[in-house]
């Protein structure tokens, strides 16, 4: 599938090499470093493509953009990958009640995505990958699962057993009876007659009619939903990449349950070194959700005229771990302060802006503080407002440390 184009950061060189990125491993409940070899492998759980992404999509693939960038900064190589959910039961189930063509709306949402991050300036996966694409590679893990003997059926439809799963809990720290109730609210189907356990989830769907389905040596039909990005990751990073991401409401089941399944037809493990998850972006006290319909799209935010650069400022004002709530006033902030920076941005001269660029590189490699780096900005940009400093390199330094570190283009 073809990604978005990039935005030019990338290309943006500053002097030295920043620190080695600490970040948040939900795994082990505490910062640590990251260590990357040459290349630095990533993988990003990309969207269900029934809408077009709201503000807690675009802050999730944002912190995931800055993971990119200080790793670059750094001098590592990064292999990013995402996946998009292009077949699904929510996809399937909005074609419906808009009386469309599933896969016209999935490609007129996905069309959506790619602007949307385009115009945020969040750096191309190297392989954005769907679902559609991808069903030979998902049934091959499928079959390598099931050679195991961890599989049983149920009029066609295969389950993952959960005894088959020793490490059940490695990702998330939830015990048993933790993870029932998050199951059942999260895509699961803990009632359905005939499981071994309520914790079994399904790996692969028979077909039903009036649903989309596929011949393969699993019989006629489509992957559950885990299923999908073990496939994909292993296919494209390998087995024990450095990091594997989203949001944390896929802590448990799903990157949970992909754990489990790549450990179990690889026979190792774990599956991804790190995992590091992004808090909720709520709106009115409330998680912003499509169940909830209190969405804020990016893409309403850019027919409404608003800088997209706006809306990245508006979200770094937020550290990722940190749950925070959408607001016209946030906004309008976050707009005034792009203004600012680009006024220092213009000066002839300005203070040195190399204490700046250490203080911010120190900032992001400290698990992305992203509220410091902005108040260091900020700090080099009122001195230089205030006419202090002769150096006439320092804006242009300014701007390139802006625009590669924080993606925001002045």
């Amino acid at each position: 599938m073809r990604s978005w184009s990039a935005s030019g950061s990338v290309d943006v060189r500053l002097p030295g090499n920043g620190a080695p990125l600490h970040l948040y491993d939900t795994v082990s409940g505490s910062v640590r470093p990251t260590s990357p070899g040459e290349t630095a492998r990533m993988y990003a759980c990309g969207i269900t493509p029934y809408d077009a992404a709201h503000l807690g999509h675009a802050f999730t693939y944002l912190v995931f953009d800055l993971v990119n960038r200080v790793w670059r900064d750094a001098g590592h190589n990064v292999d990013y990958v995402q996946n998009i959910t292009d077949v699904d039961d929510p996809l399937l189930e909005r074609a419906e009640a808009n009386g469309e063509n599933w896969r016209e709306l999935a490609e007129r949402e996905i069309e959506v995505f790619r602007a949307d991050m385009a115009a945020l300036r969040v750096l191309p996966p190297r392989a954005f990958v769907g679902v559609v694409e991808s069903i030979d590679v998902i049934v091959d893990l499928i079959e390598r699962i099931r050679a195991t003997g961890a599989t049983y059926e149920i009029d066609g439809d295969i389950y993952f057993a959960a005894e088959s799963a020793p490490r059940l809990g490695e990702v998330s720290g939830l015990g048993r009876e933790e993870m029932l109730p998050l199951f059942a609210e999260r895509g699961g189907d803990p009632q359905r007659t005939g499981k071994k356990d309520p914790l079994d989830w399904l790996l692969w769907r028979a077909e039903r009619p009036g649903e989309p389905a596929w011949d393969t040596s699993l019989g006629r039909g489509r992957p559950g939903w885990h299923v999908e990005c073990s496939a994909i990751s292993l296919r494209e990073l390998g087995l024990g990449f450095d990091l594997n991401g989203g949001g944390t409401d896929l802590i448990f089941p799903h990157h949970e349950m992909g754990a489990a399944e790549a450990r179990c037809a690889t026979g190792s493990g774990p599956h991804a070194r790190m995992y590091t998850h992004v808090a909720m972006v709520g709106l009115e006290g409330e998680k912003m959700s499509k169940s909830q319909g209190n969405l804020v799209f990016v893409s309403e935010l850019r027919e409404r005229g608003v800088d997209p650069m706006a809306v990245r400022t508006a979200m770094l004002g937020h550290h990722y771990r940190e749950s925070w709530d959408f607001s016209e006033a946030d906004l309008a902030a976050a707009e005034q302060r792009l203004k600012r920076w680009r006024a220092a941005a213009d000066v002839a001269v300005g203070p040195d802006a190399m204490p700046a660029l250490g203080r911010v590189r120190e900032a992001l490699a400290n698990d992305l503080d992203t509220v410091t780096a902005l108040t260091e900005v900020d700090t080099w940009a009122r001195e230089a407002l205030a006419g202090g400093g002769e150096d006439a390199a320092a804006p242009a330094l300014f701007r390139d440390t802006v625009d590669a570190l924080l993606g925001v283009r002045l």
